[in-house]
């Protein structure tokens, strides 16, 4: 028979373990809506632009007005965090994503739906920092990587769902065109895109409703001078013992750096701090390598590498399917072992995995791509007087092509071919999209001045800080490259596409789960918000920029140069790991940081 105080005790743990729970949910929440951030914009696209009547240049913006909604927002993320709260961030940055959705769906111009996009970026940009902030402060040492890890799980898992939304409209879409009605696939088109926005509504509503029922980051009420509100914090996901032991912690830190305040050895808090700046160059370091893998990259260009790589238009889009779920179940597994196998050996087992997949893919392409021939002369020659180019490549203007190049070409012999054009108008410089000789109704290489030339002043600086913008609206086309590459074998696109599925495996297993334990993890307390928004900032930039110079490098050296060059990149990131990195698992906040006291000591 069980006992009054038993049956009590177990009711008190059961709440604590189904308050865990419900953290770990609405953590998970989080990563979802940045997840749907990051992918939604791919399956929406295509329908986007053949409805809107945007150019290319707005479709740019549109596109890329996420990335600068998260960049503007991750500057102040850590301000706000401090100044009004982990709990209160998390609101509203769910609020500012659900009022996007409709900013977006119900849009019929260009400036509300860059605006809803930028929110959205604004959006992610807070989730990114705020909610691995309060799950490293929220919970206990030993499930502190399971929350992360979910956080990560569930983005994945966002991606999957927009590429998924993504094929179930392109199938309803390809049944609609079937009807011969032009009218009605038009309107059909439109309304997919804003569906496919509506869809990712619901789990924003779910995640403002439970940032509201969550309890407050103790360690940042602590720092408010609110001990009991933090107590009690801590009683909601601990026990009695754990939340006496944590406060203990936190008072000692407190009046360690509260003694050196008073001896003159603290003057203020600063990143330069000795103490702070190995943990903080640590995280900069592991943050910028993580987008030094490739991994935005390779996610965003997946369809078109695979296309590259020798298979078909449906297999290379099914084949970005497997890409994400395989991407979501190795993260699962990953969530599962980073408390037991610890973040460092994940890291350097995932960066290691990494470093070897990269080197073969690269490999893969560099077979045919030493073969490519450049026809720049040809092409250039066939720009119109009004300085356009519309080109269609089939098999016929491809051998015409191969002609003028000389002995070079006859090692292509009369396999299909791909032809991408690097050209510019002034200091502005855009590449073609890829087209193959062997694709049926393909659409016309287009090559306008209005898709190369920056729209105004704004964009004109993002693109080419340098670029004279007048300039260039009256500068002539110059085609800098017309590049053709044999189209590789169907057998060698599958070898690519399973190392590329490698790549996605070990990165999930290793960096995609322990990339925001190492951001929350070694921060101090006392920096830590400020400092996670400087990392990120850190990690963005390098994003940005190798989303600048991806398709201008992959057009002009070819994909084996990118993949190499990821690999060299991800090498720094393997020494980082297995050298510099300490373990963090099964530690408090305040033992990690009384490590690093030690070790400059």
């Amino acid at each position: 028979m069980i006992s009054p105080v038993e049956g009590s005790t177990a009711a008190v743990q059961n709440d604590k373990t189904a308050y865990n729970r419900f953290l770990l949910l609405v953590a998970g929440l989080g990563g979802l809506l940045y997840g749907v951030d990051v992918g939604i914009i791919a399956g929406a696209l295509p329908y986007l632009e053949a409805t809107s009547g945007l150019n290319a240049g707005q479709l740019s913006i549109v596109v890329a007005a996420v990335l600068l909604g998260s960049v503007i927002s991750t500057l102040f993320a850590g301000l706000l965090a401090d100044w009004i709260g982990r709990k209160a961030l998390m609101t509203v940055s769910g609020i500012l994503f659900v009022v996007s959705i409709p900013m977006i769906a119900l849009s019929h111009g260009y400036q509300p739906l860059v605006l809803g996009r930028l929110l959205q970026g604004v959006s992610a940009g807070f989730i990114g920092v705020v909610v691995p902030l309060y799950l490293a402060e929220c919970l206990v040492a030993a499930n502190r990587g399971k929350g992360t890890g979910i956080f990560q799980w569930l983005l994945t898992l966002g991606i999957v769902v927009a590429a998924v939304v993504g094929i179930l409209f392109s199938v309803r879409v390809e049944q609609v065109a079937r009807l011969a009605d032009p009218a009605r696939l038009l309107a059909f088109k439109d309304t997919a895109w804003r569906s496919i926005f509506w869809v990712s509504l619901p789990p924003g509503i779910l995640f403002v409703m439970g940032s509201l029922m969550v309890a407050e980051s103790p360690r940042w009420l602590f720092r408010r001078r609110k001990k009991e509100a933090a107590y009690a914090a801590l009683l909601r996901s601990r026990t009695s013992d754990q939340a006496d032991s944590e406060l203990r912690e936190m008072e000692e830190t407190a009046l360690a750096e509260k003694a050196k305040t008073s001896t003159g050895a603290q003057v203020k808090d600063s990143l330069l701090r000795r103490k702070y700046v190995i943990p903080f160059l640590l995280a900069c370091v592991i943050l910028a390598c993580n987008q030094a893998t490739g991994i935005n990259s390779i996610i965003a260009y997946n369809t078109n590498i695979l296309l590259q790589s020798g298979l078909s238009d449906v297999a290379a889009h099914w084949g970005y399917v497997v890409f994400t779920v395989v991407n979501f179940l190795v993260t699962l597994g990953g969530v599962m072992l980073v408390d037991r196998k610890g973040r460092k050996f994940l890291l350097a087992l995932g960066s290691g995995g990494i470093i070897a997949s990269l080197i073969c893919t690269g490999l893969l392409f560099g077979r045919t791509e030493k073969l490519r021939v450049d026809s720049r002369d040809a092409v250039q020659s066939m720009v119109s007087a009004d300085q356009k180019l519309t080109l269609v490549y089939d098999q016929r203007v491809a051998d015409g092509l191969l002609n003028t190049a000389g002995t070079a070409a006859k090692a292509i012999g009369s396999r299909p071919t791909s032809l991408i054009v690097i050209y510019s108008y002034g200091d502005f410089r855009a590449a073609s999209k890829v087209a193959r000789s062997d694709e049926r109704a393909a659409q016309p290489i287009g090559i306008a001045r209005e898709s190369c030339v920056p729209a105004n002043k704004v964009v004109a600086f993002f693109s080419n800080p340098f670029g004279n913008l007048d300039a260039a609206r009256q500068a002539p086309l110059r085609i800098e490259n017309a590049l053709i590459t044999p189209v590789p074998s169907t057998r060698n696109g599958w070898w690519v596409a399973i190392t590329l599925f490698v790549f996605m495996a070990f990165f999930a297993i290793g960096p995609g789960v322990c990339v925001w334990l190492a951001l929350s993890e070694l921060m101090p307390t006392r920096i830590r918000s400020n400092g996670m928004s400087i990392a990120l900032l850190i990690n963005q930039a390098v994003s940005t920029t190798i989303a600048a110079i991806f398709l201008p490098t992959v057009g002009k050296y070819g994909y084996s140069t990118m993949f190499f060059a990821f690999a060299g990149c991800t090498v720094i990131y393997f020494i980082t790991a297995t050298v510099f990195l300490p373990e963090t698992k099964g530690k408090t906040l305040e033992e990690i940081e009384a490590h690093f006291e030690r070790s400059q000591a």
